[in-house]
């Protein structure tokens, strides 16, 4: 999630944005992005940043609007109907809240927010976290302690396989003016932060930093200097560290707008937003068969809502 909107977008037709043979990088394969629209989700606003619920199947999602502002966490429930009205979340505060992720095993919820906290409401986005109790209720959003939140801003986090905890931030000390960073439990109640490195990181704004679930491959996104081109990168783990990344092909950074990527629990697709005609609506999109080099096999996901009748 980016405080930055960009200025003007590719023109583009909805032909195009449903393109479906173009290579999708050179550490990929080939796949298919089709647009996901289910009634009562997609708006004349921008959705984004989606999150499924492990447990319950619900979407939460960012709403904002057309240009990008107020952003508001958002759910949904399937029903026998489709999926209900969205809502606000069970956990929202006061002010912009974006960026939710789970944790795997459905306990955990992370997020960004400016929140009020001790009587004081903050200008900058923090890294918040909330707990499912045993009884299916959330409780009391924590804000994540220093160094993990800085004066500045941070963004997207995201918890890899392996401890990591991935996220964007404007602090001091990095490659340019946003860059990814990570901070890992030091196992004494506090944190250790470190910048993600020069692999991710460059000389303009690195935002979004999504782990797939087996912790092999990184989605990054970027902007460019101006702020006005947001594109999804791909890294890989090696021996070295994450390889340089490599922007995914033209069949997903059909506009320059996409981001917000969720990797399916499997990781073989990908969920992101875009905008569908050029600062009028944000709308999601899911890019199927294109992870894998070896394989375009598709899966069923998301779930069909409501689910089909056998």
């Amino acid at each position: 999630m980016s405080r930055r909107r960009h200025a003007a977008y590719v023109a583009i037709t909805l032909g195009a944005l449903m393109a479906s043979s173009s290579p999708a990088g050179a550490d990929s394969g080939t796949g298919r992005v089709t647009h996901w629209a289910p009634s009562g989700i997609a708006s004349d606003q921008y959705e984004s940043h989606p999150a499924f619920d492990p447990l319950t199947g619900d979407l939460y999602f960012v709403r904002s609007t057309p240009q990008f502002r107020g952003w508001r966490i958002l759910y949904s429930h399937c029903t026998p109907s489709g999926w209900s009205p969205p809502q606000d979340a069970p956990f929202a505060g006061d002010g912009v809240e974006a960026d939710p992720w789970f944790s795997p095993d459905g306990r955990s919820v992370w997020f960004i927010s400016n929140r009020t906290t001790d009587g004081v409401h903050r200008e900058d986005l923090d890294i918040w976290r909330v707990e499912r109790g045993a009884d299916g209720h959330w409780g009391q959003p924590v804000r994540l302690p220093s160094p993990i939140n800085s004066m500045g801003y941070e963004w997207f986090p995201r918890l890899a396989p392996d401890g990591w905890l991935y996220f964007g931030s404007d602090r001091p000390g990095g490659f340019g003016k946003t860059d990814i960073w990570r901070a890992r439990a030091d196992g004494q109640g506090g944190w250790t932060v470190e910048n993600a490195g020069p692999a991710l990181n460059g000389p303009d704004d690195e935002y979004e930093a999504l782990p797939s679930p087996d912790g092999q491959r990184l989605i990054l996104m970027a902007e460019n200097g101006a702020g006005d081109v947001r594109t999804l990168y791909e890294s890989h783990k090696t021996d070295n560290g994450w390889s340089p990344r490599r922007a995914l092909g033209p069949d997903v950074n059909a506009t320059g707008s996409e981001i917000g990527a969720l990797f399916s629990p499997t990781g073989k697709t990908l969920m992101f937003a875009r905008d569908l005609h050029g600062n009028e609506s944000g709308e999601f999109f899911v890019w199927r068969g294109g992870l894998s080099a070896a394989s375009t096999a598709e899966e069923a996901w998301p779930a069909a809502c409501p689910a089909p009748q056998h």
